[in-house]
């Protein structure tokens, strides 16, 4: 306790704070693991996840949201451990004022392309939508399907989300980060995160690079989830 990381994880789990942010001066590891032994996973989850919120100007004054998962956390996810990050990631979009239209990402679209990977990233998604039917989930969809309505009508006709997803779930972590880096150095999205996912408590990690505007920012957000 004497180190700060595990102290201001001990005033949340005895009722002191109502959220922790955390990861300025630490890793994310040394930031989730007292959260894990102290604050632990939610009732039903197995595992702690992450999620990246872009924003972007639309030009014609609203902005454009999408929600993207796991970019930080989970470096190989499972079948089973996917279909809690499409799960989690769904409900943080909500949180955001995001419709989740959500695409399990792959390098093929419903089955236009065979491997392991692929098999991991359909049954991730035919799992959630057994067990969230009233979600709108989709894949494996490449991502020019997800997101070009003009490609989704060539390749997936018949997806309520190909061509308008806006809450990506990417199969490893290796894809998840360079994907929403692409989006936020190329595409000019603000990017906020990661939002820890799972845990009994709102607890969030900052970049060690972060800027006085990110940790601004990413306070109100964890301020933001003690309501929920």
């Amino acid at each position: 306790l004497k180190q700060a990381n595990y102290f201001g994880t001990m005033l949340v789990k005895m009722g002191y704070a109502d959220a922790l942010l955390g990861g300025a001066t630490y890793s994310t590891a040394d930031t989730v693991r007292p959260a894990l032994q102290i604050i632990k996973t939610k009732p039903g989850n197995k595992i702690v996840s992450s999620c990246f919120i872009l924003v972007r100007a639309n030009g014609v004054g609203e902005n454009e949201v999408l929600a993207m998962g796991d970019c930080a956390i989970n470096i190989k996810p499972t079948e089973d451990e996917l279909v809690e990050i499409g799960l989690e990631t769904a409900q943080t979009a909500k949180i955001f004022g995001i419709d989740p239209k959500v695409a399990y990402l792959s390098y093929s679209t419903l089955g236009s392309g065979k491997g392991e990977d692929v098999d991991k990233m359909r049954n991730a998604c035919n799992k959630l939508k057994a067990l969230a039917p009233d979600l709108d989930v989709d894949g494996e969809l490449q991502f020019d399907a997800a997101v070009s309505p003009r490609v989704a009508h060539t390749k997936c006709p018949d997806s309520k989300v190909a061509g308008h997803a806006n809450t990506f779930i990417f199969p490893d972590i290796n894809a998840g980060n360079i994907g929403y880096k692409i989006a936020q150095r190329l595409g000019s999205f603000d990017a906020y995160g990661p939002i820890l996912q799972g845990l009994n408590a709102p607890i969030n990690d900052l970049s060690r690079g972060c800027n006085a505007l990110e940790v601004y920012s990413m306070a109100i957000i964890t301020a933001g989830l003690c309501e929920d």
